[in-house]
């Protein structure tokens, strides 16, 4: 029974919003070709039949859009794919779906679709107006907040699934007291925070004629090892006062966490450390192995002319799978062996010679474990 994940981009790079920290906008610039078009209904009718012609009865697939901002297809594009899979699906193969959006222009009519196709919205929200619309701004520089807490109010009203993902700059690590009280006070239930990266080393010159160019990111922006370990810090004995008041807020480190120490396999790579092969779909049908690295020299395939599994095949066996040396401090930490060094793409954000998640670990982790076996204890007796 196979278990897979295929993550989408039907619009590319393309977005409404020019958030000043889009680590997609970078990686972009640092390609060829920052945009890759508008995924093609011929596209999509290819890519869904190579990828069912690997799948059987008793495995499930998850389709997973992400961007730039997947919603710029068109509601007519998603029904087109959701109709797609229906007529070549394999019997007794389970279909999931998930859309990450910046929650603009989200109509009723969408609510309705998310809910009869059983899509799971990752909502992005960096905490209350101020902080919000500090970085994240629509393409004319105005602030976004209003118009995304009423797509949050449209979720609620229509009992659609959703995840808030709040993006952790250097400015928000200083807030986290502020940010959980926005938690609370909106009854978000499952949040998970993203640290903010620095720009990749290498932007390509051709880039600048797309319109995609690197991003100013400065220390007020990215996320630092410190800032990373003094958010959590704050936010983990506020989250802890929250669990044990029956006020349960899944944040996803710590669920991350608690599953990785607790039996032993990590969720995400991002925690595990382990580069974990994906499957990235550009919307011309082109693979990659990494949402952080849709690079030219890591394309391992194209999904319109070949499987699902030998777009795998290759993924797994091309350069970018190939482990890495880790420096002397990783090598001796007490913790390696779970996060084998983390995310690469993550290092100064989270690890780093001042590791901040090491710090954590050090200070939180017993606490940690004993909140979740209470939880699981608990409700096993209910």
């Amino acid at each position: 029974m196979k278990q897979l994940s295929v993550m989408l981009k039907p619009t590319s790079s393309r977005c409404d919003m020019g958030c000043a920290y889009c680590f997609y906008a970078d990686v972009a610039a640092s390609r060829k070709e920052a945009f890759k078009g508008m995924m093609s209904r011929e596209t999509v009718s290819a890519l869904i039949r190579n990828i069912f012609v690997c799948l059987e009865k008793g495995d499930s697939i998850t389709f997973a859009f992400q961007g730039g901002e997947p919603r710029l297809a068109g509601l007519d594009f998603f029904t087109f794919f959701t109709e797609e899979v229906a007529k070549i699906a394999v019997s007794g193969v389970k279909t999931e779906y998930a859309i990450q959006t910046n929650g603009l222009g989200i109509s009723d009519e969408w609510c309705k679709f998310f809910l009869q196709n059983n899509f799971l919205v990752g909502l992005s929200i960096d905490g209350g107006e101020a902080l919000h619309d500090t970085h994240r701004k629509d393409l004319h520089g105005n602030g976004t907040h209003s118009r995304v807490m009423a797509t949050k109010q449209s979720f609620d009203k229509f009992a659609v699934p959703y995840n808030v993902l709040c993006v952790l700059t250097y400015k928000a690590s200083v807030q986290a007291v502020k940010i959980w009280d926005f938690v609370i006070k909106e009854k978000i239930k499952f949040v998970q925070f993203i640290p903010c990266l620095e720009p990749l080393e290498s932007t390509n010159p051709a880039a600048e004629r797309t319109g995609y160019v690197p991003l100013a990111y400065n220390q007020n922006i990215s996320l630092t090892a410190d800032g990373f370990y003094r958010f959590y810090s704050v936010i983990f004995p506020l989250w802890k006062r929250e669990a044990l008041r029956d006020n349960f807020v899944q944040v996803r480190l710590f669920e991350d966490l608690a599953l990785m120490f607790l039996s032993g396999h990590g969720m995400t790579c991002g925690v595990a450390g382990r580069c974990q092969p994906q499957i990235v779909v550009e919307a011309d049908g082109s693979v990659y192995p990494c949402d952080f690295y849709v690079l030219d020299e890591y394309k391992s395939g194209e999904l319109t002319r070949q499987t699902l599994r030998e777009v795998f095949e290759a993924t797994v066996s091309g350069t970018f799978m190939h482990p890495r040396e880790l420096p002397p401090e990783c090598q001796c930490c007490t913790y390696v062996q779970w996060c084998h060094g983390g995310c690469k793409r993550m290092n100064k954000a989270v690890y780093g010679k001042r590791c901040g998640m090491k710090a954590f670990l050090e200070k939180y982790l017993d606490e940690l474990l004993t909140v979740y076996r209470r939880l699981i204890d608990r409700s096993q007796k209910d």
